[in-house]
């Protein structure tokens, strides 16, 4: 059983603990006359801060995912859940955080950003962990392991007993980021949120709702730590427009889909098509939105796509994918025009 209260920083700690810090608002909205923030009357109804609990968002989301909303917290994006993770928990120039490689950059990033060690460690062949690594990778300053499954820029579902291993054995938090578990038709840890105290989801409107220009991130987790982050937050965090437009989109989720099940065909395609492709050595398994690709000369490649247009992803700085190029599924006649422009494609001498 973790001792969350020793997990969090001591400054958080005291914050979190302090009743007049951030005490929990009523809504507004029920107000006849509001005269409390200083607010300009007119330009009704942007002229209000919006909801600071995201109450109908959450609710939405909560009876789609089959959480309840108070395990649900919103975020600007997934970017800012990563930072809040690491200011929550990590102590500067003091903890570490353990994190497979290769995966999202962000983590690292943020690690960097906020001056905390960084400690990858190596997938297997198959992009796939080890939990006995990445437990002899942490010490008592371990305070997050960080996963992504499916994974960035692999594209494969993590080992589910693995992962179960790590959530059971690491005294820690665990961050599992399920950005893409749309696409995967595989049950997410998201589902399994009463098992583990430890455990904290990360999601995003940005990949199957496509709806990144909102930049809105969703955390799951229990009750506990979706206080801490709501006690942390910046007041008013997710804008009003923003709100909307998930709300909008929620209501729309049989359009959405479809729009999976449009790309899923078209993965299957796109990847079949790569594998016949002379420029191409190995399509890798993916349950994600894209796909990574080894080639026989990836910077090449990407520049002959460069000329004409059109942006992959080069992953050959990255551990494991040298002369891998990621690429996202786009619309059926965008990949159709990749496909057809990399059948012309000859080598550079």
């Amino acid at each position: 059983m973790i001792d969350l209260q020793q997990l969090v920083r001591t400054n958080i700690r005291a914050l979190i603990s302090d009743v007049d810090a951030k005490a929990e608002q009523t809504e507004r909205d029920a107000q006849h006359i509001m005269l409390d923030a200083n607010e300009n009357p007119y330009n009704k109804p942007l002229n209000r801060y919006p909801s600071d609990n995201q109450t109908a968002v959450k609710e939405e989301l909560a009876k789609l995912r089959g959480v309840t909303h108070r395990e649900i917290f919103l975020s600007n994006g997934s970017t800012e859940a990563i930072d809040m993770c690491f200011r929550i928990f990590c102590q500067p120039k003091i903890d570490n955080v353990v994190a497979i490689e290769p995966t999202c950059q962000l983590y690292r990033l943020f690690a960097r950003l906020n001056d905390v060690e960084y400690r990858p460690v190596l997938l297997d062949d198959s992009f796939q962990l080890s939990a006995t690594k990445l437990l002899k990778a942490c010490d008592r300053h371990t305070k997050l392991i960080w996963l992504c499954s499916p994974n960035s820029p692999s594209g494969n579902i993590l080992n589910i007993t693995e992962v179960e291993k790590l959530l059971k054995a690491f005294n820690g938090i665990v961050v599992i980021d399920e950005a893409y578990t749309d696409f995967s038709r595989l049950p997410a840890f998201r589902e399994r949120l009463s098992e583990f105290p430890n455990m904290i989801i990360l999601n995003t409107f940005s990949k199957a709702w496509a709806n990144a220009a909102i930049r809105l991130g969703v955390v799951y987790a229990q009750e506990a730590i979706i206080d801490i982050f709501k006690k942390v937050s910046n007041p008013y965090p997710i804008n009003q427009l923003t709100q909307e437009q998930a709300l909008d989109v929620l209501k729309h989720r049989y359009d959405i889909e479809d729009w999976i099940k449009i790309l899923l065909l078209e993965r299957k395609r796109m990847m079949l098509a790569f594998e016949s492709l002379a420029c191409c050595e190995k399509v890798y398994p993916s349950n994600a939105n894209f796909f990574l690709a080894k080639m026989k000369d990836a910077q090449s490649v990407y520049n002959y796509l460069y000329q004409k247009g059109i942006k992959v992803r080069n992953c050959s700085n990255l551990s494991l994918c040298n002369n891998c190029l990621r690429i996202t599924i786009g619309a059926k006649a965008e990949n159709a025009e990749i496909l057809g422009i990399l059948r012309y494609y000859k080598p550079t001498k």
